[in-house]
């Protein structure tokens, strides 16, 4: 086989990897807010669906999320330790558990909500390449 044969194997022909590091950076970023907040990423985005519904069920945030249940129930269990949310079986159905927002987590929501302009503030992107890259990523999620 020719070198250009593994052309395919070249780190900078993946596309998998700049996103990857852009994950990785913009997570790092992240940290220097989020500690002030006593969350970890994937606990801030847990609340951002928390402050948007109030209550949902389990299944429906591991959706919302792109998350299973092994990484949901460490991160809902450490997010009612902080007491910013609480677990309980559906009345209708006790195979579903409903995860609800405390006053405590509705109060954390004033603390966080400049993270995100915070966070825009890193990014060397105009409006419009935010909103293309953003249109894009939801592209490849689905």
């Amino acid at each position: 086989m020719t070198e250009q044969n593994y052309d395919s194997l070249k780190l900078e022909n993946q596309l998998c990897f700049p996103l990857y590091a852009c994950s990785r950076q913009i997570i790092k970023k992240y940290h220097k807010y989020l500690d002030e907040l006593n969350l970890t990423y994937t606990q801030y985005i847990a609340m951002m669906v928390f402050w948007e519904v109030g209550t949902i069920n389990v299944k429906e945030l591991g959706k919302r999320l792109y998350l299973d249940s092994g990484t949901l129930t460490p991160l809902l269990k450490a997010l009612e330790e902080k007491g910013f949310v609480r677990r309980s079986r559906s009345k209708e159905d006790e195979r579903v558990l409903l995860v609800e927002i405390t006053e405590a987590g509705e109060k954390l929501k004033e603390q966080a909500v400049n993270v995100p302009a915070k966070m825009n503030g890193c990014m060397n992107l105009t409006p419009e390449e935010a909103m293309t890259l953003y249109q894009l990523l939801y592209k490849v999620l689905s």
